[in-house]
């Protein structure tokens, strides 16, 4: 799938107003960005754009306020980061749309910065009201779409606008498309998916449709106790899926015998009476989880056997991590699979989410071919969805 972004638009930027929608909703603690990934990820397109002559208004949604002003949620702690990235003010607006804002927008020059306020404190926003759309769009004469992290949402601000002004990919979201297509449309085989994470039901899209295309999936995290369910292994305390969802897990097993691909469950796993650093904890075989324990990571040998396979592979996905590893004694797994990517001379993407926490707690984020800034919209787009925010930039 190919996009036009705005170095390839064939566009004179100069002395123009662009709406940049880039996707800034960063956690906070206390009105203090604790990951400014997704910000720093924005800069190169608005940096573009500026070095290029144009004034820019970047909006971006944060959390989730329901429609509703909500001051915890104001931006303003993201103008500031931005500013300091940037090297140049960067003002908030009083909100997002509306005369006050518009009043902005006109002032605004070429080679200045704007934020607007959270979109998602109208509640039209979300549902991709074709008014509140045109108020967004009010002054400007181009939009760029750079969340790529918010265009598998079908909202004014990432789908809307794109009809309403010329529209261009930013370079994030024309990577991010690049990329995570290019894993269906093009992988170098062995083709090796890692997936964790809690659940199948959340997965089983992403499953059926990889079996298609994969090699082989690696299945880590608490999902991995539903298929031990399913083949009736005693699963303990583990955190596993009523019947209905293990039934789905062994259609799962079944499906990727006949069409040949190898859906690998852990061999071992390191089992815990609590979930806490100073529980006890022992390593198992993966069919002999006792009544008192609960998985809590894959086992080493199963990280050791997960390893071999990413070595051997010529293009590997991973999404969702093997165990609990925000917890350090449980994170031996999890960590074994990032340091094997790391390591690997295949073509490596990392699904965004919780496996790009993984990979920046671990100090390994610049060692990947790709690290994806949407979880939800890289999982979208493995699963063959077409994501609205970008169809809109194919049809403008």
């Amino acid at each position: 799938m190919a996009l036009i972004d705005i170095t390839t638009a064939g566009r004179d930027w100069a002395g123009t107003k662009v709406l940049v929608r880039s996707d800034l909703n960063v956690p906070l603690d206390d009105g203090r960005i604790t990951d400014d990934t997704r910000i720093r990820a924005s800069v190169p397109t608005i940096k573009h754009l500026l070095d290029a002559g144009a004034a820019v208004a970047v909006c971006s949604h944060l959390g989730r306020p329901k429609g509703e002003v909500k001051p915890e949620l104001s931006l303003a702690p993201v103008a500031t980061r931005l500013s300091e990235l940037l090297g140049v003010p960067v003002e908030l607006a009083p909100d997002s749309v509306g005369d006050a804002v518009r009043a902005k927008v006109d002032a605004l020059r070429p080679g200045q910065v704007l934020l607007l306020e959270n979109l998602r404190f109208h509640p039209e926003e979300e549902k991709n009201d074709p008014a509140f759309a045109k108020d967004l769009a009010a002054g400007f004469d181009r939009y760029v779409n750079d969340a790529f992290g918010a265009a598998h949402r079908a909202h004014a601000s990432t789908e809307g606008v794109a009809h309403v002004l010329p529209a261009t990919a930013g370079l994030l979201l024309a990577r991010e498309v690049a990329f995570i297509g290019g894993l269906l449309e093009k992988p170098k085989h062995p083709f090796v998916a890692v997936l964790g994470g809690s659940k199948v039901s959340d997965k089983l899209p992403l499953i059926e449709h990889l079996l298609r295309v994969t090699d082989r999936i690696l299945i880590g995290g608490a999902m991995c106790f539903t298929f031990f369910a399913a083949l009736g292994d005693p699963v303990g305390k583990s955190l596993h899926e009523d019947e209905d969802t293990q039934k789905l897990a062994r259609e799962l097993l079944d499906r990727a015998a006949q069409v040949n691909c190898t859906l690998q469950l852990p061999i071992d796993v390191l089992v815990a009476d609590t979930f806490a650093a100073e529980s006890r904890q022992e390593v198992l075989p993966s069919d002999a989880i006792p009544d008192w324990g609960m998985g809590v990571d894959i086992g080493p040998r199963t990280a050791a056997v997960y390893a071999e396979a990413v070595a051997e592979a010529g293009t590997v996905f991973w999404n969702g991590p093997m165990g609990a590893f925000e917890i350090p004694p449980f994170a031996a797994g999890t960590r074994a699979v990032a340091e094997a990517m790391a390591e690997s001379s295949a073509t490596t993407v990392v699904g965004g989410g919780d496996s790009g926490a993984a990979v920046a707690q671990f100090g390994l984020d610049d060692k990947f071919t790709h690290v994806s800034t949407g979880g939800g919209a890289s999982l979208e787009m493995l699963e063959g969805r077409t994501l609205p925010g970008v169809a809109a930039l194919l049809e403008s």
